[in-house]
């Protein structure tokens, strides 16, 4: 079947309101199509990061250009979906939420708890096989399993180790300190919670499988994911330097052909 270019959406209608369950797993489920087809697919969670890095990146990197990083699309941009609704609908969904994230990080957030604060959509995979029978849990063998926002923060690491000279640290102390620390919170997210579980995610009748460290953790990440975001875009983007050729010497023969001398041809 005839492929077609995945590319961004047209921006979406803010006024649809926030993306809902339907439309994340939606998401999952074209994900889990693409999988078949190509095993290294990554989970939305892994998307979810990767997206918020490419909208605090630095410099705006075309849809063609990341896509061919996160999903082994074609550098043209052509599509991995064989079918073309299904590459239709990635976009559209994909747009939705990146409008979404945009939207939430221009935002003027005072607290986590504010409802237009940027909340990544992470799962809490211990807490829901916490939840399973020990039956169930057998089935599942022994795999380790993510922490709680654990791939969420990889796949925003991995898209700063995509495009490095988006992400060099700039000549400004201040604001390459504060570069510095917002990465060092979202990598150490990518590290495993080892501290006691307290917390459940799922609810309070639900096991505890979050420690209050990785809570506090995650907090900071997203903070960490403002900061990034506005002090880029007050840096702005990288200003390319041109290098202006060497000149020629007086004596040397004009580089325009002439045969003449450069000081009596284009040196005068």
């Amino acid at each position: 079947m005839t492929e077609i270019a995945l590319t961004a959406a047209p921006t979406s209608d803010p006024s649809h309101g926030r993306m809902g369950a339907d439309e994340f797993s939606e998401l999952a489920d074209l994900l889990d199509g693409l999988r078949e087809r190509f095993d290294e697919t990554p989970q939305w969670e892994f998307c979810e990061g990767f997206m918020a890095a490419l909208i605090c990146c630095r410099r705006a990197i075309d849809p063609s250009e990341y896509f061919a990083v996160l999903l082994d699309s074609a550098d043209d941009g052509t599509s991995p979906f064989s079918a073309p609704a299904a590459a239709q609908r990635f976009s559209e969904l994909w747009q939705r939420r990146w409008d979404e994230v945009v939207s939430e990080l221009e935002a003027d957030a005072a607290s986590l708890n504010d409802e237009h604060c940027y909340h990544p959509e992470v799962m809490d995979l211990r807490g829901l096989i916490a939840q399973l029978s020990e039956e169930e849990r057998a089935t599942l063998g022994n795999d380790p399993v993510p922490s709680f926002a654990q791939i969420w923060a990889i796949g925003f690491m991995y898209a700063v180790e995509n495009w490095p000279e988006e992400w060099a640290l700039p000549r400004d102390k201040e604001a390459a300190a504060l570069i510095d620390e917002a990465l060092q919170a979202l990598l150490d997210l990518t590290e495993d919670d080892t501290d006691p579980a307290a917390i459940s995610m799922m609810g309070e009748d639900a096991p505890p499988s979050v420690s209050k460290s990785r809570v506090d953790a995650f907090g900071k990440g997203i903070w960490a994911v403002y900061d990034l975001h506005d002090v880029w875009a007050s840096i702005g983007a990288r200003v390319q330097q041109i290098r202006k050729a060497p000149e020629p010497g007086r004596n040397d023969p004009c580089p325009c052909g002439s045969g003449k001398k450069y000081k009596k041809c284009h040196g005068t």
